[in-house]
């Protein structure tokens, strides 16, 4: 018995599905390629590690202790053979010479007028001595008196300033005529005086020369400015809010001074008084005088001068173990800091307590916690609640 011949449309009835099964797909792969992308976003990880809240500021060196050597004498100094730089000792190096102005001359006229006054003043001495003879005399009589109780101390007393007066009076006396003597023995062959050495009192070097040519000098006039360019400190410049939260002590490093590795030093000054200071753009600013010694050896700062430029970084706070993250992860919302987090591949936004800051890095006081991956430089392109990719940089 033979079997029934299948019909044509049987063997094609399982295939119907293909069609259904081909949109599907398409679908699937439509939405696939129509679904937002997540942002690519740069991350960092909260962590623990020291911080450190830094104020960078220019600064100047300048020798602690400067010494301007003055001429003693007036007269015509010679010419200074040294120039700055030249080493000098204290008690031994003639850092000049002067040549004092002679006497003038008295000529036939101030001559009689001398040997007037010298005359005249002999004769005074004599009569003030005479005086001064007679009142100490009057007082040995009214002591003697007095002692009797025949005078009353009022008389004593008169006759006491009269013999004080008259001893006063011959001391004039006595001077006048030393001084018409003086002027009376001056000559006109006088001796040239001889030439006056001027000593460094201080050992260093020479920082600058007021008069290095030969030329007339008063009294009084600078010569020459002596000093030690090792002994240096540094004056930073700093807005005045900046130097009330630093202390005496604070720890300095001095960087971009010429040298391959910064500088230590420490605050030992901030000035009592600011003043003000007109900055590049033209702000009024009200700045601070912060004075710093350099710790660093001398044999390390050998090429380091007066009045070199320096960029100070003062630290005015520092942590050991502090959870900290860069400071471009922060932003204000509001009166607050906030900062993205990445959960889940989503971007989570997170309250935050930020607290010092070194420019850098920022120490978060709450809100993150150590290894929290928060997003850099998030701007407006990322929403809380977007999907993020993050990126190595």
């Amino acid at each position: 018995m033979n079997a029934p011949a299948s019909s044509p449309s049987a063997g094609r009835r399982p295939r119907r599905w293909l069609p259904y099964a081909g949109a599907a797909v398409l679908a699937v792969l439509l939405a696939l390629g129509l679904r937002p992308q997540p942002a690519r976003v740069e991350t960092a990880r909260a962590m623990l590690g020291p911080l450190r809240a830094t104020v960078s500021e220019e600064g100047k060196t300048r020798i602690r202790q400067r010494y301007v050597v003055s001429a003693p004498v007036s007269g015509q100094l010679r010419r200074i053979p040294y120039k700055p730089g030249a080493e000098v000792i204290a008690g031994e190096t003639v850092v000049a010479v002067i040549d004092p102005l002679p006497s003038s001359p008295l000529d036939a006229r101030n001559r009689a007028l001398a040997g007037a006054r010298r005359d005249s003043a002999t004769t005074l001495l004599e009569k003030s001595r005479t005086t001064h003879e007679l009142a100490r005399s009057e007082l040995r009589r009214i002591e003697q008196m007095f002692a009797l109780k025949t005078v009353s101390p009022q008389d004593l007393e008169s006759a006491q300033m009269r013999e004080t007066a008259a001893a006063r009076e011959v001391a004039a006396a006595e001077g006048a005529l030393r001084q018409a003597e003086a002027e009376l023995a001056e000559s006109p062959a006088a001796v040239p005086p001889a030439p006056v050495e001027v000593k460094a009192h201080v050992g260093g070097r020479v920082l600058h020369v007021y008069q290095e040519s030969s030329r007339a000098v008063i009294q009084g006039t600078p010569l020459v400015e002596l000093g030690d360019p090792t002994d240096l400190e540094v004056v930073i410049e700093m807005l005045s809010r900046d130097g009330a939260a630093i202390s005496p002590g604070a720890a300095v490093e001095f960087e971009q001074w010429g040298g391959a590795t910064p500088l230590a030093g420490r605050v030992r000054l901030i000035e009592p008084a600011a003043f003000t200071k007109i900055s590049a753009l033209g702000v009024e600013e009200q700045r601070v005088n912060v004075v710093a010694d350099i710790l660093t050896p001398v044999e390390q700062r050998r090429s380091l001068g007066d009045n070199f430029r320096v960029e100070a970084r003062v630290v005015g706070w520092a942590g050991e173990r502090v959870l900290k993250v860069p400071a471009s992860a922060l932003f204000r919302r509001g009166d607050e800091w906030a900062a993205y987090v990445v959960r889940g591949g989503h971007a989570v936004l997170v309250p935050v307590r930020a607290g010092r800051t070194s420019g850098v890095e920022t120490q978060v006081i709450g809100g993150l916690k150590e290894n929290d991956e928060v997003i850099l430089y998030p701007g407006d392109r990322v929403k809380d609640g977007e999907r993020v990719q993050p990126i190595k940089v």
